[in-house]
């Protein structure tokens, strides 16, 4: 059930090499907020305190406003999911930026499209890895990491395996694992 007053929370971010942290926070401050959560990303980590905590305290009814929906999600996918999350729970998003508002049906139906693009997109990315994959395996491309097994290793393997030496002595001696001497070595023998 809800907590009483309807919430608005302000979520800013910024990487380390930008410095517009101070504009966002004016800009959701304008915008009615009466929180701000805040969270400065180095690089690919993924890890967003502000941002949980956000969506932590966020209820049934509350919005959460962001100055830019890049903000909210590191790719399509990932903001659809996100502000799916958050329709589950009752809770609006706004975005300044980009001028939605999904307390309207216009704002609503922005998100939909969002969400059949990042499917659009996922199917894309499948069906080009296995038009890849059929067109490598028509030229004859080997699929897969190349082996470490040389024909020197088998030699020496083979050799090796007749004067009574273990598989962990022999993986250790060739560099290669275990697994890797019994997929070439003992099932020949």
């Amino acid at each position: 059930m809800h907590h009483g007053n309807v919430v608005i929370i302000g979520y800013a971010r910024v990487s380390t090499r930008e410095q517009q942290l101070a504009m966002q926070i004016d800009a959701l401050k304008s915008a009615g907020c009466t929180r701000i959560l805040t969270d400065v990303a180095s690089g690919a980590v993924s890890a967003r305190p502000g941002l949980d905590l956000a969506l932590d305290v966020l209820g049934e009814g509350d919005t959460l406003v962001v100055w830019r929906l890049d903000r909210l999600g590191r790719s399509l996918s990932h903001l659809v999911s996100t502000v799916d999350d958050l329709a589950a729970r009752g809770v609006f998003l706004r975005s300044l930026r980009e001028a939605i508002d999904t307390t309207t049906a216009a704002g609503r139906l922005t998100f939909a499209i969002f969400a059949s693009l990042a499917e659009f997109e996922r199917e894309l990315i499948t069906e080009r890895t296995i038009a890849g994959l059929e067109a490598a395996r028509t030229r004859g491309a080997p699929i897969g990491r190349p082996t470490v097994w040389t024909p020197e290793k088998d030699a020496a393997a083979t050799a090796m395996l007749s004067s009574g030496a273990t598989v962990t002595q022999m993986a250790k001696a060739l560099g290669v694992s275990r697994a890797t001497i019994y997929r070439h070595i003992i099932p020949d023998r």
